[in-house]
């Protein structure tokens, strides 16, 4: 794991650029809604995207009873294998900053992958909140 997504609030204008990337890859062309980055605006000039932190000691991949929540190593994103995965939603529960989201349709949980190496929100930033590096 060489790289990590850095977030850089500064610079973010609250465009939604990243979100749509987002929802373009890992939504499939789906509503903005299946992003896996949110930007929150805490002022009008100021905004904070938030996204799954990939955390060293994660409370979802502790929880998870079947081990469908596994780290990538070549990117160090944790990706939930559907294969395993049998919707419990427990890893939604113990992620202590709300970047699991439940998928209900598919009775699957959804979080970032970093795109498995090549960050859709990162790429598409026009100003350069988002960088992968």
């Amino acid at each position: 794991m060489d790289k990590t997504l850095v977030v850089i609030p500064s610079k973010c204008t609250g465009c939604g650029t990243c979100k749509l990337a987002c929802a373009m890859i890992k939504g499939k062309g789906e509503a903005i809604a299946r992003s896996r980055i949110h930007i929150y605006t805490t002022s009008p000039d100021e905004h904070v995207q938030l996204t799954c932190l990939q955390c060293v000691e994660a409370a979802c991949v502790k929880v998870c009873t079947t081990g469908a929540l596994v780290r990538n190593e070549l990117t160090g994103a944790i990706a939930v294998n559907d294969d395993r995965c049998i919707g419990c939603a427990l890893c939604e529960t113990a992620c202590p900053f709300g970047h699991m989201h439940f998928d209900t349709q598919r009775g699957k949980p959804e979080k970032c992958d970093l795109c498995l190496g090549n960050p859709a929100c990162a790429q598409f930033c026009p100003h350069g909140a988002l960088v992968y590096r």
